[in-house]
């Protein structure tokens, strides 16, 4: 079998790697058993990915789903709810109105930012 590497989501990689010292396998071999089982989900006849697609688009109902379809709709969630979450960036906003805002440092330490409020 030919390997290819690959960049994996760091919360995904401790996972599989939890997962995988339950089930004897490495991390590496986790993620490809759940890449595995993905695929054969997405190719079931169980899967209907026209009704994915109309929930997905706001169109159908999560609920009128089965219970495979509602997996990879929710991985499609999981998966665009993490993207605008990294896309989220309040700080040019912020300074433009001249607003202050806290956040926690390294150590848990709060610490207040721009507006004039101690910006480090």
């Amino acid at each position: 079998m030919k390997t290819m590497p690959t960049r994996v989501d760091g919360e995904l990689f401790e996972a599989a790697k939890a997962v995988g010292d339950v089930q004897s396998r490495s991390a590496a071999q986790q993620i490809d058993h759940w890449a595995r089982i993905g695929r054969e989900l997405e190719a079931s006849s169980a899967v209907t990915h026209e009704a994915i697609n109309r929930v997905l688009a706001g169109e159908g109902s999560y609920d009128d789903l089965s219970d495979p379809a509602q997996a990879i709709v929710r991985v499609a969630w999981h998966d665009e709810i993490a993207s605008r979450i990294a896309g989220l960036s309040f700080e040019n906003d912020l300074n433009a109105v001249g607003e202050p805002w806290a956040e926690a440092d390294a150590d848990g330490h709060l610490v207040l930012r721009g507006g004039g409020a101690g910006a480090a």
